[in-house]
């Protein structure tokens, strides 16, 4: 029986001669590729800026640091979200206060945000996680009089919509992801987009040591000019050879989503017909890409049926079949590295940890793959 993975990025010949042409360049790490990807970029998504960076996780340190973070600062961030979006603040030495997140969604909302603010909130983590948009507007309607920068983590959030454009427009500052887990990837990478020139131009230069002359202007002149070194900054940079890759990805990505939202819409339809099932789906407010298709087992605990199976059941039930799938959104509360930030009580991030799975879903996934997956579904409930 063939394997049905969770994920597959979508790569091609495009990118392989695109990578092939920047080592016949002669010019590999950061450099004109890389640039012409944040122009790309930051058209793409409707910012005015694009940094862009070794990680996500970079571009969140620096975000964070370009908007004014310090150590001493609270940074509220969601707990149900990959330990990235908590490890950024910590990096400063700021402390992640952990709030709670939407059922519907598993994102933060303006009440939850709210309930976690404290005198010493400077930020606020939004997460569009999975590929759901978060309601930036609402949470920014809470921070934004109180002086707090609401930093968008889109992580998983390219080629998802938030009112009508791509999610990070409107946003002061925001962060990406290009691992190959995301439906646009540049093996590893991110870029931090911004509407405010003066971060976008610190940004660039701290995650190049902090150097007032780039290494790209350096080795275009044949005179180098001095350097001087005002902070101290970070090695954060992209190389061209994964920029290559991330502009023909960039071409890519309306087709790899329109095909993302066919699937997704296969595995609604099926799990709306099983009692016990619960599937992701796009809010009010926006569409998603489906970066993550997520179910939530019901364990008969409120007052849906509960399925014929709990969550561990189910992974086992789909291995067995040969399909690749992945227990839910991680609960970074309860990792040993942030033992010590318990704070208040966070029973929806706990009940979607303990009881999502995340479905097979890629560009590349057959019809019959699918219905592999759904099958299992149904053998494991009872339809309706």
């Amino acid at each position: 029986m063939s394997r049905v993975d969770v994920m597959q990025p979508w790569l091609g010949e495009e990118e392989i001669e695109a990578v092939a042409a920047v080592l016949r360049s002669g010019w590999v790490a950061q450099g004109p590729r890389v640039a012409e990807f944040e122009r790309r970029f930051a058209t793409s998504q409707h910012a005015a800026h694009a940094v862009a960076t070794s990680s996500c996780t970079t571009a969140l340190q620096l975000a964070l640091t370009v908007a004014g973070v310090r150590p001493g600062d609270d940074v509220v961030v969601p707990s149900y979200s990959f330990i990235a979006t908590a490890n950024a603040p910590t990096y400063l030495g700021a402390r992640p206060v952990f709030a709670d997140v939407s059922a519907e969604t598993g994102n933060l909302t303006a009440e939850t945000v709210a309930a976690a603010l404290t005198p010493r909130t400077t930020a606020v983590i939004l997460v569009d996680q999975g590929g759901v948009p978060a309601d930036l507007d609402a949470v920014r309607e809470v921070c934004d009089p109180l002086g707090i920068v609401v930093v968008e983590d889109a992580a998983c959030g390219a080629g998802s919509t938030y009112r009508g454009r791509p999610v990070g427009a409107g946003a002061e500052i925001a962060a990406w992801s290009f691992h190959p887990r995301k439906i646009l990837t540049t093996g590893e990478g991110g870029m931090l987009t911004t509407s405010r020139p003066e971060w976008a131009e610190r940004a660039r230069r701290l995650r190049e040591h902090a150097m007032s002359v780039s290494a790209a202007d350096r080795h275009a002149s044949l005179v180098s000019p001095p350097e001087s070194y005002d902070e101290v900054g970070f090695n954060f940079r992209m190389t061209d050879l994964q920029a290559a890759v991330g502009i023909v990805q960039l071409e890519r990505l309306p087709e790899v989503v329109a095909r993302r939202r066919e699937l997704a819409a296969v595995y609604v339809k099926a799990v709306a017909e099983i009692d016990g099932l619960r599937a992701v789906a796009d809010p009010d407010w926006g569409t998603c890409n489906f970066q993550s298709f997520w179910v939530e087992v019901s364990t008969g605990s409120t007052t849906e049926r509960a399925y014929g199976l709990d969550r561990e059941g189910l992974l086992v039930a789909l291995a067995e079949a040969g399909i690749s799938a992945r227990r839910g959104i991680m609960a970074a509360h309860r990792q040993p590295a942030y033992a010590d930030a318990a704070g208040e009580a966070l029973p929806v991030t706990e009940r979607l940890t303990d009881n999502t799975v995340i479905l097979p879903l890629f560009h590349q996934l057959s019809d019959s793959e699918q219905a592999r997956v759904i099958d299992v579904l149904r053998e494991g409930g009872v339809r309706r």
